[in-house]
């Protein structure tokens, strides 16, 4: 890689720790975009180059985290909800807990879920609006996102293997969330 683009990446790394760290203390409207770029060490025109505001920091890494599942994902016929991609999914929670507990605690829930919803449309193909499938696949996703979420704020989570595991059967054991259902 090039020393702009690591420079780049290390900018877009400093930013985005520095919002996190000014989240524990503040909401997000409270920050500025002064304070953001003094306490990243950048300058404001660093932030611009790769932002249009601070929502779209939080916007960019969930992005760049699913951008990185994409590419971990195993081919399968049940695609998504192959076992070995559940596990992957409960994984890759795992990984980002600490950011996904701050951005949930902070109020962007819904941000999550629409770009995880947005991801997962991105892989399945373009469904009907009103489409069974479609319900089925909003029905993973959300019930995917609650149970990890729910997981995660445990003190103590059993580990990613456990819950792949019970989501996998339940999914399986529940047939209004089997892919191809009518």
């Amino acid at each position: 890689m090039d020393r702009r683009k690591e420079e780049n990446l290390r900018v877009k790394r400093d930013i985005t720790n520095t919002l996190f760290a000014l989240m524990q203390h503040k909401s997000l409207a409270e920050i500025t975009v002064t304070e953001l770029v003094r306490g990243a060490g950048v300058a404001r025109a660093s932030f611009y180059r790769n932002y249009t505001s601070k929502e779209d920091v939080l916007v960019t890494l969930v992005r760049d985290v699913l951008e990185l599942f994409r590419r971990s994902i195993h081919e399968s016929p049940a695609g998504l909800y192959a076992r070995e991609n559940i596990l992957l999914s409960f994984q890759f929670f795992a990984r980002y807990r600490s950011c996904l507990l701050d951005l949930c605690r902070s109020g962007f829930s819904m941000l999550i879920l629409e770009e995880l919803n947005h991801f997962h449309e991105s892989i399945e193909g373009t469904m009907p609006s009103s489409s069974m499938e479609r319900y089925s696949l909003y029905m993973y996703i959300g019930a995917l996102f609650n149970t990890a979420v729910t997981w995660l704020a445990d003190e103590h989570p059993v580990a990613p293997e456990v819950m792949a595991d019970y989501f996998y059967r339940k999914l399986h054991t529940c047939t209004m969330l089997m892919p191809g259902e009518p």
